[in-house]
């Protein structure tokens, strides 16, 4: 399990890398074949409020896994894309399960 937090144009506080290293860890429970996250960091320069994007890869076998999400913090940002992860790995499961119940299927058959 590999975590690996870049900032583009800021120095990150050490608060900020604790807070990612803490949530995505989550994820490393949630989906015990990922091998690696990647977050990147940047502020969008707009005159929004909403400034601050986040944009994490999930290194998995097979097809990695991303998000993105543009909020007015990065712990707000990082939580958003967590959660789009979380919703494309339980996808992800499912497909692999109902894959699992169909070859099972067809092996009765043969």
């Amino acid at each position: 399990m590999k975590i690996n937090i870049q900032p583009k144009d800021f120095t990150a506080t050490p608060q900020l890398l604790d807070f990612v290293i803490e949530k995505t860890r989550k994820i490393f429970s949630f989906y015990d074949q990922a091998i690696s996250c990647d977050v990147v960091f940047k502020t969008d320069k707009s005159d929004k409020d909403t400034n601050k994007v986040c944009t994490m890869r999930l290194v998995i076998p097979g097809n990695d896994l991303l998000a993105s999400a543009q909020c007015s913090s990065f712990e707000e940002a990082t939580m958003q894309c967590i959660e789009i992860i979380k919703r494309q790995i339980n996808t992800k499961k499912s497909k692999q399960k109902s894959k699992t119940a169909v070859q099972a299927g067809r092996s009765d058959f043969q």
